[in-house]
């Protein structure tokens, strides 16, 4: 198990949303009896079967790295806070459903993590909405996850539920809401299991598979233009189709 690959994903969330709760139901399956505030970071491993049932199934550690403060921070903090983000391969942005703040600054968490607060007051917004263009060329998978569904009153989860929805729509993210202190809401076969393990396939496939579909392309393109620029440059097909390596000509 030792050597399993990996990935690294950052939990990111205002303090007191359950963002340890959740990441201990995530990784032990088990409910949290008594959470603490997080100093600095926290990680924890979960392990995940990539496209569990298929013949490309293979078993990865999902690296969560519960990242504890506030998105206020000095920037002092948010230097020292900069050291979680690097080498980041997807990112879960937790609100609390009862806490509408909460919500509203996810969008500065996303920005501080992906290195695009350029702005002291955080997120850009045009005309009184957010302008969803700051995340249009972003290739880290994203999911939002709601806690604390279970303290909102039957008759306002529609309303806070709607809202909610504009929020992961934003960030072009699935969306998850659930009770960290109860388990069934990620049981085995229910829609928010099937969008977790979604998430991390897609993690998984943007970390590894992607990247070395990326490398064989420009293997590829690179032996086209050899062959074109070299006169006597060798037929990539008498190589089986392999990567480019070093040739030597007279």
């Amino acid at each position: 198990m030792a050597s399993l690959d990996r990935v690294k994903v950052l939990v990111l969330g205002d303090s007191g949303v359950g963002k340890s709760s959740l990441v201990h139901l995530l990784c032990q399956n088990q409910v949290l009896g008594n959470p603490s505030w997080t100093v600095g970071c926290s990680v924890d491993v979960r392990v995940h079967d990539y496209k569990e049932g298929t013949p490309e199934e293979k078993t990865y550690y999902i690296e969560l790295w519960d990242v504890g403060g506030s998105v206020g921070s000095a920037s002092s903090v948010k230097s020292t806070r900069a050291v979680f983000y690097n080498s980041v391969n997807g990112i879960i942005l937790v609100h609390d459903l009862t806490n509408k703040k909460s919500s509203q600054n996810l969008y500065r968490w996303s920005l501080e993590a992906l290195n695009r607060d350029l702005v002291p007051t955080g997120v850009l917004v045009t005309n009184g909405d957010y302008d969803r263009e700051q995340f249009a060329d972003n290739q880290i998978p994203l999911l939002v996850i709601g806690t604390k569904l279970d303290q909102i009153h039957e008759t306002k989860r529609h309303e806070v539920l709607t809202r909610t929805a504009f929020l992961a729509e934003d960030f072009n993210a699935e969306e998850i809401n659930l009770d960290c202190t109860n388990p069934r809401y990620l049981a085995a076969g229910s829609s928010n299991a099937v969008k977790l393990s979604r998430f991390f396939d897609k993690v998984i496939e943007k970390r590894y598979f992607l990247r070395e579909g990326n490398q064989m392309i420009l293997s590829a393109v690179c032996w086209q233009i050899f062959s074109i620029l070299i006169p006597g440059f060798p037929d990539r097909k008498r190589f089986g189709g392999g990567t480019l390596k070093s040739l030597h000509y007279d």
